[in-house]
């Protein structure tokens, strides 16, 4: 028989859209007074280096899922909506070793028997998972994924290193990713991932895992705090996110001078300034709250992009990158148009 379908009757493909951001950051407040007598360093030796001013750290009893609940939490109400599909968390201090942390916190948030799991790609895992998100909205698989940025570096970083203790914050973030049309505001446009084993002992917690597994010997050599090669990460962030950017872009049919806004991982100031040099966006159009927050891993993203909607600053519907690198080595980019959410902000959810 003949195909009687016409082409406006055709099935179109799904388009992922964010219609929903939520924000949890800890009440603890930690200023650079605070933590630079004990590294012999000023306040200003900390601004120059990082851009940092303040960072919130998590207070005993808490923990990464009670943040990533909240943030989810508070995603579903800027959506307008009760419930998700799918759940996937990117976080790379999960709450134990094993199981992921993930399914807590579907089951927290009563989303039923909904598919969730962690994704750990490091400071990239935001991106990963948004871009897994993405595609399972693209293929019809799910109608509405909840995807959530959450971590606590202050667990894992040794606070007599001045290299780490300076940079990171905990905190979460999350987005509620639905199918939607393309001219959307929101729209998730295009996507890129990548990642290079070979420098993975660039930023990594060399301790805990089935290579060194966690004991006293390791515990005495610091081998269970976060060690980094700064210059190789500096050099590598720079370049991946720079090239995921350019990538991304064009994938979206865009130039980089067509950018409102790029959002990128918040790792240090002066990383974010280069790259923003390398692809010739003025300051103006990078989208950022280091100062405030510090590094906060795959909170990053999410976090950056709720306070510039919060502040108004990038147009609905503007031409925005997203893009982060982490260790791994990791990276990747987004391009989509900024979304009409408004974000919601929720303390941390405690488990009993």
């Amino acid at each position: 028989m003949p195909d009687e379908t016409s082409d406006s009757e055709e099935a179109t493909v799904n388009v992922a859209v964010i219609s929903g951001m939520g924000v949890c950051l800890p009440r603890r407040i930690v200023s650079n007074d605070e933590i630079a007598p004990p590294l012999d360093v000023s306040d200003e030796w900390i601004r120059t280096r990082t851009g940092i001013a303040r960072r919130h750290r998590i207070e005993a009893g808490t923990s990464t899922s009670d943040l990533a609940a909240a943030a989810g939490r508070a995603a579903l109400e800027s959506a307008g909506v009760g419930t998700a599909d799918m759940v996937l968390l990117a976080t790379s201090t999960p709450d134990r070793k094993c199981p992921s942390t993930a399914p807590e916190v579907a089951w927290r948030l009563g989303l039923g028997e909904a598919p969730a799991l962690d994704v750990n790609a490091a400071c990239s895992g935001f991106i990963y998972a948004l871009a897994l998100a993405s595609s399972h909205i693209r293929s019809g698989a799910h109608a509405s994924v909840l995807v959530i940025g959450a971590d606590c570096y202050s667990t894992i970083v040794d606070p007599a290193d001045r290299s780490t203790a300076v940079l990171f914050g905990d905190g979460a973030g999350a987005m509620v990713v639905r199918a939607g049309e393309e001219g959307e505001p929101g729209s998730l446009l295009a996507t890129t991932l990548g990642s290079d084993g070979s420098g993975g002992d660039f930023a990594a917690v060399a301790a805990g895992g089935s290579r060194l597994p966690h004991g006293a010997r390791y515990e005495a050599a610091g081998a269970h705090h976060l060690a980094l090669n700064g210059r190789q990460i500096y050099l590598q962030a720079i370049r991946r996110m720079s090239a995921a950017t350019k990538s991304v872009v064009a994938a979206a049919g865009w130039a980089v001078d067509d950018l409102e806004a790029l959002v990128a991982h918040q790792a240090n100031q002066r990383i974010l300034d280069a790259v923003g040099k390398r692809l010739g966006l003025s300051p103006g159009r990078l989208v950022g709250n280091i100062e405030d927050v510090g590094n906060t891993a795959a909170a990053s993203v999410p976090l950056a992009m709720a306070d510039a909607a919060e502040r108004k600053c990038v147009p609905v519907g503007g031409r925005t990158a997203l893009t982060a690198f982490g260790a791994g080595l990791t990276w990747g980019a987004v391009a989509a148009t900024w979304p009409a959410a408004t974000p919601v902000t929720s303390p941390a959810e405690t488990r009993a």
